[in-house]
C-alpha cells in the first residue's frame, strides 16, 4: 500500500502535539520533518502484560498519528529486554520471564495491535535480533557510555538506593539495551509514556556516542483509570480492555466523571477540536454517549457500538430488565465452614451473604458497601438495610450497580 503524501510541517507538528506530554526536542523534530523524508518512528513493547487496555492505546494512537502522516512506524517486541524486566516504577527487582513466556505474550500483543494500527504498513522487529549476538566485550563497550551517577538519576533507582533496597546490576542494563535498539535501527523518533522519559533520553545519548543524529523523544501522559485517580491498570480493576465486548466498553465509559471524559476525548480519540468544543457546549450526558459510542465503534465497529448504546439506553437510562439474565442457585446450607449452625442459617438469608455467594460482589465487605451505598435492587426495590433477609425457596431478580443483573434462586436448604 502506498503511504499517504506528507502534510505540511505545521500540520504534522499540530497533530503530533495533540495529546503529547513533551517533545524533546521540538526544534529537532521540525528540522527532521523539513527534510521531507520518512522518519523512522520507534515504539518498544516488552510483552509482559499482553491484554491491552485503553491506557496502552494512548501511545499507540500517537504511533498511528505518525503512520497516517506517512512515516515508517517500527514496533519493537522486546523479547530480549523482556527477559531482563523493565525496572521503571518498581520498588523491588522485577521477576524475570522465560523466553517461552515472552514469545507467547508477544504473539498476543501482535494480534491486538491491529485494532489500533494499520499492521500491513507497520514494521515489527524483535530486539533479540541485534541484542543476542552482542559479545561480553561489546556490552562492556556500551556500558562505558553511561555512568552510575547517571543511572541513579532515575527516581525509582534513587529511591531504592536511598532506602537500602537492592538494585541488581542487570536492571542497569535494561535502559542500555532499550537505548541500543535506537542505535540498531537508526531511529529518528521514539515514543513512550512519561515514565519512560529517562530511557528515551538515554537512547539519544547512546546514538550520539555512535555518531548518529539523536532521536526525538515524544512522551504521552499516563491515562487515569475509570476512578479518575490511579493510572489505568488491570490489577486495580479500573481499566477498559480493548478486547472487551462493545457493550462493556460503552457501559464503563458511561461510568466515568465528566472531568475525566474530556481527558479521554483528547487522549483516546481523534475527533476534531471543533467537534469537541461543540460537545462541551451541550449536555455532558450527550458528550459522554458520543465518547462511549466512538470508542466502542473504534474497537468493534459502528453496528456493535449502536447495539451497545441501545442496550445501555434500554437497561440503564430507561431501567428496563435485560432480555437475557444469568440464573444462579444459592444454597443457604452450603459454601461456608460454619454452615449448619443457627447463626450461619440466619446469616445465609441476609442479602449481603447472597450477593457474595452469587458472585455479585467479590467479598462480604464489598457486598455490604454496595448495599449501604444504595447500589442494590431486589425485585425492582432498592435495599439499603444490611439486615435485609431473603426468604428461601424462591427466586429474586437482583441488580447491582446500573448494569449487572442476576436471577438468584435461594434454595430452601432442605435436603431430600
Amino acid at each position: 500500500m502506498t503511504p499517504p503524501a506528507f502534510a505540511s510541517v505545521g500540520e504534522q507538528l499540530a497533530r503530533i502535539r495533540r495529546g503529547a506530554a513533551e517533545i524533546i526536542v521540538e526544534s529537532e523534530l521540525r528540522t527532521k520533518l523539513e527534510r521531507g523524508g520518512r522518519l523512522k518512528v520507534k515504539l518498544g513493547l516488552d510483552p509482559t502484560a499482553p491484554d491491552l487496555h485503553l491506557g496502552h492505546t494512548v501511545v499507540l494512537q500517537k504511533l498511528r498519528d505518525f503512520q497516517e502522516l506517512g512515516h515508517e512506524i517500527i514496533i519493537i517486541i522486546g523479547d530480549f529486554t523482556g527477559m531482563i524486566g523493565d525496572p521503571t516504577g518498581r520498588s523491588e527487582t522485577r521477576k524475570q520471564l522465560s523466553r517461552d513466556e515472552i514469545r507467547e505474550n508477544a504473539e498476543t500483543y501482535r494480534a491486538q495491535l491491529g485494532r489500533v494500527l494499520d499492521m500491513p504498513r507497520a514494521r515489527v522487529e524483535f530486539n533479540s535480533t541485534w541484542l543476542s549476538p552482542l559479545s561480553f566485550a561489546d556490552i562492556i563497550r556500551e556500558t562505558a557510555h553511561m555512568t552510575v551517577a547517571q543511572m541513579l538519576q532515575r527516581e525509582d533507582f534513587a529511591a531504592r538506593y536511598a532506602s537500602g533496597r537492592p538494585i541488581s546490576l542487570h536492571e542497569f542494563l535494561y535502559p542500555l539495551a532499550q537505548a541500543y535498539d535506537s542505535v540498531a535501527l537508526g531511529a529518528d523518533v521514539e515514543l513512550g509514556g512519561t515514565d519512560q522519559t529517562f530511557n528515551l533520553l538515554l537512547g539519544r545519548d547512546l546514538q550520539r556516542a555512535h555518531g548518529q543524529e539523536p532521536q526525538v523523544a515524544v512522551t504521552v501522559p499516563i491515562l487515569e483509570g475509570l476512578d479518575g485517580g490511579q493510572k489505568m491498570s488491570k490489577s486495580l480493576g479500573n481499566y477498559v480492555g480493548i478486547s472487551e465486548p462493545a457493550e462493556e466498553i460503552y457501559g464503563k465509559i458511561m461510568s466515568i466523571s465528566d472531568d475525566l471524559m474530556w481527558r479521554y476525548f483528547e487522549l483516546l480519540t481523534r475527533l476534531p477540536a471543533t467537534e469537541i468544543d461543540g460537545l462541551k457546549a451541550g449536555h455532558p450526558r450527550d458528550a459522554k454517549m458520543r465518547l462511549a459510542r466512538t470508542l466502542a465503534a473504534h474497537y468493534h465497529g459502528a453496528p456493535a457500538a449502536a447495539q451497545a448504546e441501545a442496550k445501555f439506553v434500554r437497561e440503564v437510562q430507561n431501567r428496563q430488565v435485560p432480555e437475557t439474565i444469568e440464573e444462579v442457585r444459592v444454597d443457604p446450607e452450603g459454601g461456608e465452614e460454619r454452615a449448619g449452625t443457627a447463626r450461619s442459617r440466619a446469616e445465609s438469608r441476609l442479602l449481603w451473604w447472597v450477593l457474595k455467594q452469587a458472585s455479585l460482589a467479590p467479598s462480604a465487605s464489598e457486598a455490604r458497601r454496595l448495599i449501604e451505598q444504595g447500589a442494590v435492587d431486589v425485585d425492582g426495590e432498592r435495599v439499603t438495610d444490611l439486615d435485609h433477609r431473603l426468604a428461601p425457596g424462591r427466586d429474586y431478580l437482583i441488580r447491582v450497580g446500573k448494569r449487572r443483573y442476576k436471577r438468584v434462586l435461594l434454595e430452601s436448604g432442605k435436603k431430600a
